[in-house]
């Protein structure tokens, strides 16, 4: 893997000129060397076949809301870990193993797509990508392609958020700036910043207590 970083302009519309990267000489250098890492060129696909490539490209994008470059290299990043079967450690008993599951639900959702718009997944508009993906949500634990729909949107999500989660751009966008070791923390508790963190630019309601009702919102 080349180490020639990806290109990306610091901070967010959250957190603007916030860098978790600007941390990284304080961090170990075993710590450093994994964070930096994933900022370098991504790996190349060695696990998914071409079609199911650009399916899992179409997915993803779709399930991370990246519709544009930059993007963090979310597939590349599941294609390695399939790859180098780097699981879990746990699967669904009514799916196969992660890399058999994978093949068989990208395969599942371009059959899906031919059915409803009559072309692969990765072929359709985002807006028809939208609708196939919502029919899997809204089904729950009801059939889809002859598997438990909230099975495999457990699965895709579980994936698609352990990689972008795990990306300094995506850190970034959370105001998080990354390993606390060796360093630490000095100024701990609710909306206490360390010097090196920067503010929420678009302060939002606190979604649990919007999502109460009136009545219920003054307790604990």
């Amino acid at each position: 893997m080349s180490m020639l970083p990806l290109d990306k302009d610091d901070g967010g519309a959250r957190f603007p000129g916030f860098s978790s990267l600007a941390q990284s000489g304080h961090w170990d250098q075993a710590t450093a060397g994994v964070v930096l890492g994933r900022i370098a060129l991504p790996a190349d696909i060695r696990f998914f076949t071409p079609t199911e490539e650009a399916t899992a490209r179409a997915l993803l994008d779709q399930l991370l809301d990246q519709h544009g470059e930059p993007r963090v290299p979310v597939v590349n990043m599941v294609d390695a870990r399939l790859a180098d079967n780097q699981t879990d450690g746990w699967r669904y008993d009514d799916l196969p193993e992660d890399g058999e599951a994978w093949r068989k639900t990208l395969s599942a959702l371009d059959h899906a797509a031919e059915e409803q718009f009559f072309q692969p997944f990765a072929d359709c508009p985002e807006h028809q990508q939208a609708v196939v993906l919502q029919a899997v949500q809204d089904l729950g634990d009801q059939p889809w392609q002859g598997m438990r729909a909230s099975r495999v949107w457990g699965l895709w999500t579980r994936y698609a958020c352990t990689a972008f989660y795990s990306h300094p751009w995506a850190w970034d966008e959370i105001g998080f700036a990354g390993p606390a070791y060796p360093r630490g923390y000095k100024n701990l508790g609710l909306n206490r910043r360390e010097p090196f963190e920067v503010a929420d630019a678009i302060p939002q309601e606190d979604p649990v207590k919007a999502d109460r009702p009136a009545q219920d919102q003054d307790r604990p």
